[in-house]
C-alpha cells in the first residue's frame, strides 16, 4: 500500500471517528445538535471570541498526550489554541510579531503527523516559504517545499508552498486536497495586498469542507468580522484568538543627536505600558531648537550638506548603541538608494572582534563556493564582503537573493550588527533585533509621500526586541531636519492597525478556470467573497418567508371600478410623505421650527389632520421624538377609534372638529407623525401640563377635571381649528424656513404638484375607499419583498457588471462559445497565471515561434519586469487590440494603460543572458540592481514553463521545446542558485 492510499485511509479514519464521537450517546448528541443548529440559525454568529484573560489550568488533563511538546511553558493563548486543534476547529490567532504564533502551526502538523493526514502551510513570500521549510524540516522531518520554481518532496506530510500554488492545486482538483486536514494561513494581514489578496480569498472560498483552517496574523481589529465571513462561508465556528500583550515590550524613543557632544539626546516618547508622553516630545523639540541655529539652517537645504548630515547622524547615533549594547539594529529605510548610501557611508566603522570576523568570512565563502568563479566576483558581492566583515550589512529587493539569505543567516547568528533594510524584512522574515531605528517616517507608496500606517509602523517597529534576550525592545525614530508633528507620531504609534479588507477582483483566469470547473460558479465566488460579506443572505431570507406568509394571509386589494386609480393614488401618498420629511423635517432650520408651543397637524393611525401643540422635543438626534398634546373626540383618548386610517386622507386638507365635546391626549410623536407645521404658536405650560395629564392617567385620578394649563391650551387648538376648517396655513420652506438648498427648493415644488394631485383621484369619492386603502399596506409589504428579493439574488452583486464585461470580451476573442463552454484558446489560457490574454494570443498568432529561444526569453521579459528585439512592436499591437477590445465592452482600463504595464527595459539583458554572457557582464548593460534583473529572470522561467504547457495543449512541439531550451538557457549560475535555507 503506498503512502498516499494509506493517509488517505487514515483520513477516513480520522473523519468516522469525529463522526462516532460526535454522536454518543446518540439521544444526548442529537439533543445538542438540534439546539446547536437552532443556536445558529438564530444568532448566527460563526465566530466565537476565545477569553485568554485566565489561566488555562486544566490544559495538562484536557490533554494528557500531546502531539507535540515544547522545552516552554506555553501562553494562555497557546493553550487555548492547542485545545481548539485537539478539537479539529478552525482558529485566528492574532498576536503581535514575535508572541509565538508558530506554536499554533507547529501543533497543527505534529497532529496532521499523528493522524496520518497532510497539512498545508501557505505564505506570502517566497523568502518566508524557504525559511518555514528549513524550521520545519529540523523540526518534523518529513517536509517538503512547492514554489514557483522549486519542488522538494512534494509527497512530504507537510508541505509549504506560497498561496498560488495551493490555489492551481483547487482549480486542478489535486490529489493532495483529498487528505488534507489543515491548511495554515500565516502572515494573514496580506490579504490587504492589493494585487494578490484576492488569491487569498479564492482559496479560502475554493477549501473543501473536511478542511479545518488556521489563520496567523498581526493584530487586525476587526479579526471578528473576517472570521465571521469565513465561518459563514464555511458553516463552521472559528475561534478567535487575540492577544495585545508584548512577549517583550517596546519603548519608543526620539533621537535629536548629530555629534558627539549631543549623541545621547534621547527622548522617550511612548513607554513600556504604551504611555504617550508629551513632556519627552517638548524636551526633544526644545534640545533641536537650541541646535538649529540660523547658520545650520542655511546649510541644510544643500544636497551634499545634507549627505554630510545622514552620515553623521548614523555615525553618532550607531557609536552610542554599540556603547550600550543595544546591537543588533534594524534601520529601516524606505528607498533602496538610500540604504545602500547609509551603508556605504560607514567606511570607517567597524563593530567586529577578529573572532566574529573570522566566523563571517568562513561562512560568507563556503555559502557562495556554489557559484562559478565570475559570480564570486560581482560587484556587490565584493562590497557586501567588505561591509559584512566589519558588521554592516544591506537588504532589498535589489540585493542577489543568495545575499540576502547569506544576511539573514549571519543576522540570526548576531554578526550583522547593524542592518539597513526596507520594509519587506519586515513581512514575516522572523528576525527580531534589540534595536529598530526609523530613518524617517514617510514613504512613498508609488503615487505620492505618506506617513506609515500604524500597522505598518507596528510590524517594522514589533522586531524590536528578542524573546529570552532583552527585558524591552528599543525603537528609535531620527529626527534629522527637525522634530516630527506631535499628532502624526501620536497617531502612528497609537492609531489602529489598517482593517483586513478584501481585494477581491475578478480575474480571466478565475472565470475560466471556474467556467470549466463545474463544482462552483463564478457568482457564486463573487457572492462569497469577503466584498460581499455585508449581505446577510441567512437574515434576509428569514424575512422573506415572514413577508410571503403575511401576504398571503392578506385579502387582495380591490382595484374595480371607481377604485381604478387606488394603487397609482397609494403611490403618489407614499411619494409626498417622503417629500415633507426631506423638504422640512431633515433640516436644521425645520427642526428649529419644531419647537415647543409651535401648533402642527397630525396624521397616524388615531388622528386625522388633529391639531396639536408640541410640549416637548427628545434629545436623540437619530430617533427623535416630540410630546405634544393633540385634540380629540370625547371617548377617543386611548386611540380606538379610527384605527382603519392607516393612510390618511392627504387629498382632504379639512382640520379634525370633534362632533361631540372635545377631550386631548398626551402623546410621544415621531417625524412621520406630523404632517404639517403651521405658522401659529401658542403660550403654553408643558411641565404642568405632561404632569397633569400623567396624573390622571392613574386609576384613583381619572375622573378628576384637567388642569388650567390644559383646558387653556386644549381650547386654543379646538378655537384654531373652528376658524379655519378647510385647512390652516403652514410655514413656507423656502420663504419662511429660509431653506435655499435646490434639493429643498424642488421638494417644495414637488410637493404642491403631489397635494394638487390628489383632488384629480376617483378612488377618493368611493364608499369603499377607506377600507380599500387600508389594504394598500400590502402594498408597502410587497415592496420590501421585492427590495429584499433584489439583494439576496445576483443581480445585486458589485461585480456582475464587470463579470459580463469580461465575458465579452472572452466570447470576442473566441476563448469561450455563446453558451460559456470553454474552448481551446481558454484551456490554454487557464495554464497561465498573469497576462493570459496576451500570452494566448501571442501563442495562437504564432509570434514566438519564429523566435530563437534566447529571442522568446527575451521578448517575454515585459511580462516580468516592472520598471521600462524582434517582436516587440507585434507584442504591442496584440497588446493595443485587447485593450481597445476591453474597452469597448465596458472595462474601465484604457487601451493605453493596457499597453503601458507591459516594460521592454531588460529585453538586451535577458537576451545577453540567455547567450550565456556571465552575469558580471549583464549587470553592466543596464543600472537595473542585480536583485531586481535575478527576480525577473526567475519570473520568466515560471512564464515559459506555463508557455510550454500551453503549446502542449495546442499540440505545437516545436514551440514546446524552444520554450524548453529557452527555460535551460537562463536556468544557470548565480540566479538560479538554490536556496541556503533548502540545502
Amino acid at each position: 500500500m503506498d503512502s498516499n492510499t494509506w493517509r488517505s485511509l487514515c483520513f477516513l479514519l480520522l473523519c468516522l471517528q469525529d463522526a462516532a464521537s460526535s454522536s454518543s450517546p446518540p439521544e444526548k448528541g442529537k439533543e445538542e445538535k438540534s439546539k446547536l443548529k437552532e443556536n445558529t440559525e438564530e444568532n448566527k454568529k460563526w465566530a466565537i471570541p476565545v477569553n485568554i484573560t485566565s489561566p488555562c489550568d486544566d490544559f495538562y488533563k484536557r490533554i494528557p498526550n500531546p502531539a507535540f511538546k515544547w522545552p516552554f511553558e506555553l501562553d494562555v493563548f497557546q493553550k487555548q489554541a492547542v485545545l481548539r486543534l485537539e478539537a479539529h476547529d478552525s482558529v485566528f490567532v492574532a498576536a503581535h510579531t514575535s508572541a509565538g504564533k508558530t506554536v499554533v502551526a507547529e501543533y497543527a502538523i505534529a497532529l496532521s503527523q499523528k493522524h496520518m493526514t497532510r497539512t498545508i502551510y501557505t505564505s506570502p513570500i517566497k523568502a518566508l516559504s524557504n525559511q518555514k521549510f528549513r524550521d520545519f524540516k529540523n523540526t518534523f522531518g518529513d517536509v517538503g517545499l512547492l514554489t514557483g520554481d522549486v519542488q522538494l518532496s512534494p509527497e512530504s506530510s507537510c508541505l509549504i508552498m506560497t498561496t498560488e500554488i495551493l490555489r492551481s492545486m483547487l482549480y486542478n482538483g489535486s490529489e493532495v486536497i483529498r487528505d488534507l486536514e489543515w491548511v495554515i494561513f500565516d502572515e494573514v494581514h496580506y490579504i490587504n495586498d492589493a494585487e494578490r489578496g484576492v488569491v487569498w480569498e479564492e482559496v479560502l472560498i475554493m477549501l473543501p469542507d473536511h478542511v479545518s483552517i488556521i489563520l496567523l496574523s498581526a493584530t487586525v481589529p476587526n479579526a471578528l468580522e473576517f472570521s465571521e465571513w469565513i465561518g459563514r462561508i464555511k458553516k463552521r465556528h472559528i475561534y478567535v484568538i487575540s492577544t495585545l500583550k508584548r512577549p517583550v515590550p517596546l519603548e519608543h524613543y526620539l533621537y535629536t543627536g548629530n555629534s558627539t557632544k549631543t549623541q545621547k539626546e534621547m527622548f522617550l516618547l511612548l513607554d513600556a505600558t504604551g504611555n504617550f508622553l508629551t513632556k519627552g516630545y517638548y524636551t526633544a523639540v526644545d534640545a533641536k531648537k537650541e541646535r538649529t541655529s540660523k547658520h545650520a539652517q542655511s546649510f541644510g537645504t544643500k544636497n551634499t550638506s545634507q549627505n554630510t548630515t545622514d552620515r553623521s547622524v548614523w555615525l553618532t547615533l550607531l557609536h552610542f548603541l554599540s556603547q550600550r549594547q543595544q546591537t543588533p539594529v534594524v534601520a529601516f529605510t524606505f528607498s533602496r538608494t538610500r540604504c545602500d548610501d547609509n551603508a556605504r557611508s560607514l567606511d570607517s566603522m567597524d563593530l567586529t572582534t577578529s573572532i566574529e570576523k573570522a566566523e563571517i568570512h568562513s561562512f560568507f565563502q563556503k555559502s557562495l563556493t556554489r557559484l562559478r568563479g565570475g559570480d564570486r566576483q560581482l560587484p556587490q558581492i565584493l562590497l557586501m564582503r567588505d561591509l559584512l566583515k566589519r558588521g554592516i550589512a544591506v537588504h532589498h529587493s535589489g540585493i542577489l537573493p543568495i545575499l540576502k539569505e547569506v544576511i539573514e543567516m549571519l543576522f540570526s547568528r548576531g554578526l550583522v550588527k547593524v542592518l539597513f533594510a526596507t520594509e519587506t524584512f519586515a513581512m514575516g522574515v522572523n528576525m527580531p533585533a534589540r534595536t529598530v531605528v526609523f530613518d524617517s517616517i514617510r514613504k512613498h507608496d508609488g503615487t505620492g509621500f505618506r506617513n506609515l500606517l500604524p500597522g505598518e509602523y507596528i510590524q517594522m517597529a514589533g522586531r524590536a526586541g528578542r524573546r529570552g534576550l532583552d527585558a524591552t525592545g528599543t525603537v528609535i525614530i531620527l529626527c534629522k531636519a527637525g522634530v516630527h508633528e506631535m499628532a502624526d507620531l501620536h497617531a502612528m504609534m497609537l492609531g489602529k492597525p489598517t482593517l483586513l479588507q478584501s481585494q477581491f477582483r475578478l480575474t480571466y483566469t478565475m472565470i475560466l478556470n471556474l467556467l470549466r470547473v463545474e463544482a462552483l460558479h463564478v457568482t457564486d465566488m463573487m457572492r462569497r467573497s469577503f466584498s460581499e460579506s455585508h449581505r446577510d443572505t441567512q437574515t434576509h431570507e428569514k424575512r422573506i418567508s415572514q413577508l410571503k406568509q403575511m401576504l398571503s394571509a392578506m385579502p387582495s386589494v380591490d382595484t374595480e371600478g371607481q377604485l381604478s386609480d387606488l394603487l397609482p393614488y397609494y403611490h403618489t401618498v407614499t411619494e409626498l410623505k417622503k417629500t415633507r420629511e426631506h423638504a422640512i423635517l431633515e433640516s436644521v432650520n425645520g427642526l428649529k421650527a419644531l419647537s415647543v408651543g409651535r401648533v402642527i397637524v397630525v396624521n397616524n393611525k388615531q388622528h386625522l389632520n388633529a391639531l396639536g401643540v408640541i410640549l416637548q422635543v427628545s434629545s436623540d438626534s437619530v430617533n427623535r421624538t416630540f410630546t405634544a398634546l393633540i385634540i380629540c373626540e370625547k371617548g377617543n383618548e386611548e386611540g380606538k377609534g379610527n384605527d382603519n386610517a392607516a393612510l390618511p386622507h392627504l387629498h382632504n386638507m379639512s382640520l379634525f372638529i370633534p362632533e361631540g365635546p372635545c377631550s386631548h391626549t398626551v402623546q410621544k410623536l415621531k417625524l412621520q407623525d406630523i404632517s404639517a407645521i403651521t405658522v401659529k404658536t401658542l403660550k403654553v405650560i408643558p411641565e404642568r401640563i405632561i404632569d397633569n395629564y400623567n396624573k390622571r392617567q392613574q386609576p384613583r385620578f381619572k375622573l378628576d377635571p384637567p388642569g388650567q394649563a390644559i383646558s387653556t391650551a386644549t381650547q386654543e387648538l379646538l378655537r384654531l381649528a373652528e376658524a379655519n376648517p378647510s385647512g390652516i396655513a403652514t410655514l413656507d420652506p423656502v420663504n419662511d424656513l429660509q431653506l435655499k438648498s435646490v434639493d429643498v427648493v424642488e421638494a417644495n415644488m414637488r410637493l404642491r404638484v403631489l397635494q394638487e394631485s390628489l383632488r384629480d383621484f376617483n378612488c377618493i369619492h368611493s364608499p369603499m375607499f377607506a377600507e380599500q386603502v387600508c389594504l394598500c399596506e400590502r402594498m408597502s409589504l410587497q415592496e420590501e419583498l421585492d427590495q429584499l428579493l433584489f439583494l439576496v439574488s445576483d443581480q445585486s452583486l458589485t461585480l456582475l457588471p464587470e463579470y459580463h464585461q469580461r465575458i465579452k470580451v472572452l466570447q470576442s476573442l473566441q476563448y469561450i462559445d455563446n453558451g460559456g463552454a470553454v474552448q481551446l484558446k481558454g484551456r490554454v489560457a487557464c495554464q497561465i497565471s498573469s497576462h493570459e490574454l496576451l500570452l494566448t494570443e501571442l501563442l495562437f498568432e504564432n509570434v514566438l515561434s519564429p523566435l530563437a529561444p534566447e529571442e522568446s526569453a527575451a521578448l517575454l521579459s515585459c511580462l516580468v519586469f516592472t520598471q521600462n528585439t524582434q517582436g516587440i512592436e507585434r507584442v504591442k499591437s496584440v497588446a493595443q487590440r485587447i485593450g481597445e477590445l476591453q474597452r469597448e465592452c465596458g472595462i474601465p482600463q484604457t487601451a493605453e494603460e493596457f499597453v503601458g504595464q507591459f516594460k521592454f527595459g531588460l529585453t538586451e539583458v535577458v537576451y545577453c543572458w540567455a547567450r550565456g554572457m556571465p552575469f558580471a557582464e549583464i549587470a553592466q548593460l543596464t543600472d537595473v540592481q542585480e536583485g531586481t534583473v535575478v527576480r525577473c529572470i526567475q519570473r520568466l522561467d515560471e512564464v515559459l514553463k506555463e508557455v510550454r504547457q500551453a503549446a502542449r495543449i495546442v499540440g505545437d512541439s516545436v514551440l514546446g521545446s524552444k520554450m524548453e531550451k529557452a527555460s535551460l538557457a537562463i536556468r544557470r549560475d548565480i540566479v538560479f542558485t538554490a536556496s541556503l535555507y533548502t540545502h
